[in-house]
C-alpha cells in the first residue's frame, strides 16, 4: 500500500473537523441542495431526484490534512460530473465560465473547488458509505468525496453548491465561529488546491514543516500507524 507524502494509515474512520465539540447539525425532513451563483435563477434540487440520477460507487482512500488516512472506504453517490452536466449545465448563465464551485453544508462549512478538480471522475456526492447510509457523524444526507484533495475539501451534510465565474473573495465559512478564526491562523491556512501527492496542506508554508504540527491535532487513540514499510 502507498500512502500520499506524510500520511499514515490508521484503522477505522474518525469524526474529523472544526466542529468536534458539537453534535452533528439537525437534518431537514425533506433536505434539498441550494443551487446558486451563476445560474439563470436560483433553485433547488431535493435530495429524491438526486437519487433517480445515474449512480456511481467508489473505492478511494481518505486523507486528512492531520496527517491521518483511512484506506479502502466504499462510497455510494452521484458523481459531481453527473449532476452537473444534467441538472446544472442547462441552467448556467448564457456566455457564464464557472471556474470554481462552492460545496456549503448544514455545519456552516463550506469548501471551495476549482471546476477541473470538481468535474474529476472520482468525485462524488455521496448517500452510503461501506454499504450503509451516512451517519451524523460522516455527513448524513449527502456529503462530498473528493479522495485526492484533503478530507476538509470533502464538505459533510451537504446542503448548497454555489457555481462561481471566478475565485470567492469572501471568507469561506467554518463550523463554528471559533474554527473559523483559528482558519485564519498562520499555520492553518487552506490550500486553494488541496492535492494530497502534492502535500498541498498550506499556500504558504511547505509542507514537511506543517507535519508535525498538524499531528498535534490528531485525537488521542486515533492514530495506530500500520507497520507496513510504505506507511512509515
Amino acid at each position: 500500500m502507498t500512502l500520499p507524502p506524510g500520511q499514515r494509515a490508521i484503522d477505522g474512520f474518525p469524526r474529523f473537523g472544526t466542529h468536534l465539540h458539537r453534535p452533528p447539525p439537525r437534518i431537514p425532513t425533506d433536505p434539498v441542495i441550494q443551487i446558486r451563483g451563476a445560474v439563470i435563477e436560483p433553485f433547488d434540487v431535493p435530495l429524491a431526484d438526486l437519487a433517480m440520477l445515474p449512480r456511481r460507487e467508489l473505492a478511494a482512500d481518505f486523507h486528512c490534512v492531520a496527517g491521518w488516512s483511512t484506506t479502502n472506504l466504499r462510497w455510494e453517490g452521484v458523481a459531481f460530473g453527473t449532476l452537473y452536466d444534467l441538472v446544472l449545465k442547462p441552467k448556467l448563465q448564457p456566455d457564464k465560465t464557472i471556474t470554481h464551485v462552492v460545496f456549503g453544508g448544514l455545519d456552516g462549512f463550506e469548501s471551495s473547488l476549482l471546476i477541473e478538480d470538481a468535474l474529476r471522475s472520482d468525485v462524488v456526492l455521496a448517500d452510503v458509505l461501506d454499504g450503509r447510509p451516512l451517519d451524523p457523524d460522516h455527513g448524513t444526507p449527502l456529503r462530498l468525496v473528493s479522495p485526492s484533495q484533503y478530507g476538509y475539501m470533502s464538505t459533510k451534510h451537504l446542503c448548497a453548491i454555489e457555481l462561481c465565474t471566478s475565485a470567492p473573495t469572501r471568507e469561506l465559512g467554518a463550523a463554528t465561529a471559533v474554527a473559523r478564526r483559528g482558519l485564519r491562523g498562520p499555520l492553518i491556512l487552506r490550500h486553494p488546491r488541496a492535492r494530497v501527492w502534492e502535500e498541498e496542506r498550506h499556500p504558504y508554508l511547505p509542507a514537511p514543516l506543517l507535519r508535525p504540527f498538524y499531528r498535534l491535532f490528531i485525537k488521542p487513540g486515533i492514530e495506530r500507524a500500520r507497520t507496513s514499510p510504505s506507511t512509515k
